[in-house]
C-alpha cells in the first residue's frame, strides 16, 4: 500500500524528521480518548506515558481518575498516592488522593489525606502573607 502525503511512516525527504510527540500532547490525546468514549485506550496511552515519563505527574493523576472509573481501586490509589510523592506540597493532589481513597472504602486514609490536603493549603497560605 503507497503512502499517502497526510499518512506516511517514513519522510519523503531523507534530511526531514518527525518530531516525537512531548508528553502534553500524549496526556492531550489520552483525555480526548477518554472524551470521546475509549477509556481503555486513554488507560493503555496513560500507561505507555508512565514507562517513558515516570516523574509526569498528570498521567498519573488521569490513570487515578480513569482507573476509578473502573472500580480499579488498589490501581487508582496506587497512581493518586504517586502524584502526592511527586508534588508534595500540592493540596489539590491530597484532595483527590481522599476522594479515590473514599471510593476504595479506605476511610483512614481518607481523613488522613483530606487532613493533609488542608495543613497543605494552610501553610500555602501562611508563604502567601
Amino acid at each position: 500500500m503507497p503512502l499517502s502525503k497526510t499518512n506516511r511512516s517514513l519522510p519523503a525527504n531523507p534530511h526531514e524528521t518527525f518530531a516525537m510527540p512531548t508528553a502534553d500532547q500524549l496526556y492531550d490525546e489520552a483525555v480526548n480518548l477518554q472524551q470521546s468514549g475509549n477509556l481503555e485506550e486513554a488507560i493503555a496511552k496513560l500507561e505507555a506515558l508512565v514507562v517513558e515519563h515516570p516523574d509526569y505527574c498528570l498521567a498519573h493523576a488521569g490513570l487515578s481518575a480513569f482507573y476509578s472509573k473502573q472500580g480499579r481501586h488498589a490501581e487508582s490509589v496506587e497512581h493518586a498516592q504517586k502524584v502526592c510523592d511527586l508534588d508534595p506540597d500540592d493540596p489539590f493532589s491530597y484532595m483527590a488522593m481522599s476522594l479515590v481513597c473514599q471510593r476504595a472504602g479506605m476511610i483512614p486514609e481518607a481523613e488522613q489525606a483530606m487532613a493533609l490536603s488542608m495543613r497543605k493549603q494552610w501553610e500555602s497560605r501562611q508563604k502567601a502573607e
